[in-house]
């Protein structure tokens, strides 16, 4: 057994390597596992989540507050404007608003973030209440596609506690296997990329979310997966009412996840200009033009949050300077802790504005580290982190999120393809974890 003061390069000296492996430690950007100090990094990166952690408090409180009176005032904008005419203004403010709405305020309550320095932390701002148990609660903490639920499940357990590996739900070489391996004009692939961002939120995330839940169910009622399916394999709209669906039916599916949305925000949200139209004829309006023109508001906003929110979110884990892994790890060990580095990606970062206009995601790495800190934390933590990265030579990739859409549109193209970890030093860092795991518990 290693210990703490002799593993700089003794987990990877001692680790046997196979013949797939010793080619991988051939490539350039796999020499710092050479001389990694494993334990080292563990131990730096463990003990400055606690410190963080530690330092949550009213200044957390009132920096969500900000950041939710900057998404309502989005919402107030795009909304009270949008039975006027079509127009950027209504369009850009209700895109925002429920872009922000997910990124920023559900996703980092939906984990915890607040549950320990939040007034309310037993009430609203609890993950266990948050959106959570009705519709009038999803409505008012968070109403989107996709069911809080479910997402909580796919997101907050199976994402992140599976990063990067063939059960990972969000990973994008995977998903795209299809395409990346289709054959015909090159041209195709591009078009089937702008229609999926465009439309993901519903075409994939919704289902795909409501699958995880499902699934999620059988395994802690002890039922069978049904022979021949593939539980990592995704879901989509065109596959609900389909054999490949066995987690629940189409219809199901539409009364439960889909319809509650789709009627309320596009139908009833701007039932008020009609009879607003109604009274405006002075001036030209009526209640038919008011509402139509809400309608095609809510209709832009939404294909115009499809494609921020797919900026945002799916280039977080994608590119060909991404790993991937092949086995499970434990939660906060330091083969999670490095994962989370060398399969995430940080964007541009520093100020409420542009982390606002990102949803607080370009602080990747960080969030995935420790997921159950707030937003400020995060701003606080990042060159930290990196500072601490660059001493261990841990690849820590910062990039502008609009390169790293175009290395994400590579993976799902099959252009490029996602790094390997080597296998035997996973396996060798996976036994430091155990024994680890093990002097603790004496």
């Amino acid at each position: 057994m290693c210990k703490p003061n002799e593993t700089k390069a003794a987990i990877f000296s001692e680790t046997k390597l196979n013949e797939a492996d010793a080619e991988l430690m051939k490539e350039k950007h796999n020499e710092w596992i050479k001389n990694f100090d494993y334990d080292g990094f563990y131990q730096e990166i463990r003990a400055l989540g606690k410190k963080l952690e530690d330092a949550q408090g009213p200044e957390d409180v009132a920096h969500l507050n900000r950041m939710v009176m900057w998404s309502n005032m989005c919402a107030a904008f795009g909304l009270v404007s949008m039975g006027f005419a079509v127009n950027i203004f209504s369009i850009v403010g209700i895109s925002l608003y429920i872009f922000s709405r997910w990124t920023m305020i559900a996703h980092h309550t939906c984990h915890g973030g607040y549950e320990k320095c939040h007034p309310e932390r037993k009430g609203r701002w609890s993950r266990f209440k948050f959106a959570l148990s009705t519709l009038w609660r999803r409505w008012n903490d968070w109403f989107d596609w996709m069911m809080p639920e479910a997402w909580n499940i796919e997101h907050n357990t199976r994402h992140h506690y599976n990063l990067s590996e063939v059960h990972d739900p969000d990973l994008v070489e995977h998903n795209m296997h299809s395409l990346r391996e289709q054959k015909g004009p090159h041209f195709l692939k591009y078009f089937n990329v702008v229609f999926l961002m465009a439309t993901w939120k519903w075409f994939y995330y919704a289902p795909n979310t409501y699958k995880e839940l499902k699934l999620a169910k059988m395994r802690r009622e002890g039922k069978p997966i049904p022979k021949g399916i593939k539980p990592e394999a995704p879901i989509t709209f065109k596959d609900i009412f389909t054999q490949d669906n066995v987690f629940y039916t189409g219809w199901e599916f539409l009364a439960v996840v889909f319809g509650p949305y789709l009627l309320i925000h596009f139908f009833l949200t701007p039932i008020p200009f009609y009879f607003l139209g109604e009274q405006l004829g002075d001036y030209g309006y009526t209640g038919a033009m008011m509402y139509k023109n809400a309608v095609w508001n809510l209709f832009f906003a939404e294909i115009l949050t499809n494609f921020h929110a797919f900026l945002a979110i799916t280039t977080n884990h994608a590119g060909d300077d991404m790993y991937r892994f092949e086995q499970p790890c434990r939660p906060y060990s330091g083969s999670f802790f490095l994962r989370q580095v060398l399969a995430s990606v940080d964007f541009s970062m520093g100020t409420d504005l542009i982390d606002f206009m990102h949803g607080w995601l370009n602080y990747q790495i960080e969030h995935h580290m420790w997921p159950n800190l707030s937003m400020l934390s995060y701003q606080r933590s990042a060159p930290l982190v990196k500072e601490i990265c660059n001493k261990y030579g841990v690849p820590y990739v910062q990039e502008n999120v609009f390169l790293r859409l175009k290395k994400t549109v590579d993976i799902m193209v099959g252009n490029t393809s996602m790094r390997r970890f080597p296998e035997a030093v996973e396996t060798a860092y996976l036994r430091r974890d155990a024994e680890i795991e093990a002097e603790k518990n004496k």
